[in-house]
């Protein structure tokens, strides 16, 4: 696959997320976060098993226990910023969500750094600090709107990362995305809904009530858009990846003004855009540098 495609596929996905956030949030009317985690990820999950069956079979070498234990780590990664992501929903509103789940985009170069040494591009150091100024703005300037929801997407993002930067890392080695992808959703569905039971009380009455909004993030944003990002960041490198996957806190924007009636504060408009505009810097700056110091002038004799 052409790195376009896969960038395309990429593309696809902050889509399908992006307008995932609105479903998210009119579903906790219905039922609580666990619950509907657990249905979404099961559904999603036995929506790919077949496909992902059917690749692992075309595998002609076993999984090794390092690769197991990448799957699993990556597992948690997933489950963990999902659910952290879904119980904010209850408390901030849909564009918030979307924005602040983009955060991600700069944990992934500095978690990278830590656990694999990658070196972050020093862009990283004017964009962090300026992701922080547009969170302030976004939500109103102060921090007495800043939520407990809020806090909890910030933390979220991090995980987020983590799991872009396992994904990646497991699908090239192991070569079976739609399967990794499928193994995580069914461990996140059976996790979430064991939780469920424990610490909430699911009703087929709720669940039958949010039915729309379990089949669109079933469908679309788990079975459809986990297992694009699992293809594609075969062959686009995690900092990348995160950089085109953050634009779905545009299509949370979005979605939340032509569905919901959200809107933000006037200088939210200036915290969403400086978000945006570090995030395009980090994927921007870096290769126009890089083109700029191997450019050697033409000298004439």
């Amino acid at each position: 696959m052409s790195r376009p495609v896969a960038a395309l596929l990429l593309l696809i996905c902050t889509m399908l997320w992006g307008f995932a956030f609105i479903a998210q949030k009119t579903a906790m009317d219905n039922m609580d976060p666990l619950t509907f985690a657990g249905v979404r990820y099961l559904l999603g999950g036995l929506l790919v098993l077949p496909i992902a069956l059917w690749e692992r079979r075309r595998r002609a070498t076993p999984l090794t226990m390092g690769n197991w234990l990448l799957i699993l780590a990556m597992s948690a990664m997933f489950f963990i910023g999902s659910y952290l992501q879904q119980a904010a929903l209850s408390s901030t509103t849909a564009t918030n969500a979307g924005f602040l789940t983009g955060l991600y985009v700069f944990f992934v170069p500095l978690l990278g750094y830590v656990l694999f040494r990658t070196r972050p591009h020093p862009i990283i150091l004017v964009c962090v600090p300026l992701a922080l100024v547009g969170i302030y703005y976004l939500n109103g300037g102060g921090l007495h709107s800043f939520n407990s929801g809020d806090g909890m997407l910030v933390i979220s993002a991090a995980f987020w990362a983590m799991h872009v930067i396992l994904l990646g890392k497991v699908a090239r080695e192991t070569g079976l995305p739609i399967f990794v992808s499928a193994v995580s959703f069914l461990l996140a569905g059976v996790v979430a809904s064991g939780l469920a039971f424990a610490f909430e009380t699911p009703t087929m009455e709720g669940i039958s009530a949010g039915w729309i909004e379990i089949a669109y993030v079933g469908i679309l944003s788990t079975a459809v858009a986990f297992t694009f990002q699992a293809i594609g960041q075969q062959y686009v490198p995690p900092a990348n990846a995160a950089i085109i996957l953050s634009a779905e806190s545009l299509f949370a924007a979005i979605g939340g003004a032509l569905l919901l009636g959200e809107r933000l504060p006037p200088i939210g408009y200036a915290g969403a855009a400086l978000i945006f505009f570090a995030v395009l810097a980090v994927e921007a700056i870096p290769p126009l540098w890089a083109r700029r110091r191997i450019h050697v002038p033409r000298t004439t004799n």
